[in-house]
């Protein structure tokens, strides 16, 4: 079997190897590490038996892959958090594992792709885990900031207008124009916060849909976000990812 790792920690890129290598019949063909890198080898190799997928990759996470390639082959998730369960089976994902993996996950892994080696039975359990996740699944709905060094106050998720990038700090900015400093990556607020209330706009800027006034048209067939808060740059939807983000606001 043709395995593909995705990783970019070194030391759990080794331990996963040596764990696919215990477990027999596997012979990693390839070991990358970014979503660009990724991007690049699907669209200069044939699709691998199956993929280990690390969902926090060096440059983004790995949910961006899925926008921009089609991967048709099973994907194993491997990560640290489980709040991303949901997203991942819906891009035909057999399995979904914590770190640190041992032997026994990827051998149940391998079981379970073999039970669903016939596409029907591989839909029908994707959709059920989907629905299964979906009870489950929780979004932040608050965040404990630290201001002044000692002290914490706690943020209503429901009173955050955007968070954006500013000099390599993650800030989030409430409706009444306060700015917080985050410990957080905008690809992780991304998985974290309901996608149904905010949207990824671009690399700078996660904004939230009542945080929006109104859309202007702009340069190159792209769309200009004006939002009800005063942000320090222009927010501006790519041509590519205008019908995504007009699906996203018509939502009820």
């Amino acid at each position: 079997m043709k395995a593909l790792v995705i990783e970019d920690e070194v030391l759990a890129s080794k331990h996963l190897q040596l764990v696919l290598d215990e477990a027999g019949d596997i012979n990693v063909i390839a070991v990358l590490e970014s979503v660009r890198e990724t991007v690049k080898w699907f669209g200069k190799n044939p699709q691998p038996d199956i993929v280990f997928m690390d969902i926090h990759l060096s440059d983004g996470s790995a949910f961006e892959i899925f926008n921009q390639i089609r991967i048709t082959c099973p994907i194993v998730f491997t990560t640290a958090y489980d709040e991303y369960a949901l997203k991942a089976f819906k891009v035909n994902s057999i399995d979904y594992l914590l770190k640190p993996i041992e032997v026994t996950d990827v051998k149940d892994a391998l079981r379970k792709l073999k039970e669903l080696s016939g596409s029907d039975n591989m839909q029908t359990a994707v959709n059920n885990l989907i629905a299964s996740f979906k009870r489950g699944t929780k979004y932040k709905s608050h965040f404990l900031i630290s201001v002044k060094g000692d002290k914490f106050i706690p943020v209503q998720s429901d009173d955050l207008a955007c968070f954006y990038v500013d000099s390599g700090t993650i800030k989030a900015l409430t409706f009444e124009g306060k700015s917080y400093n985050l410990d957080f990556t905008l690809d992780e607020l991304t998985d974290l916060l309901d996608p149904a209330l905010f949207f990824r706009a671009n690399r700078q800027y996660l904004i939230s849909r009542k945080s929006i006034k109104d859309i202007d048209l702009w340069f190159n067939s792209r769309l200009s976000v004006n939002l009800k808060v005063t942000v320090p740059d222009k927010i501006v939807i790519s041509r590519g990812r205008i019908q995504e983000f007009r699906r996203w606001f018509g939502e009820e």
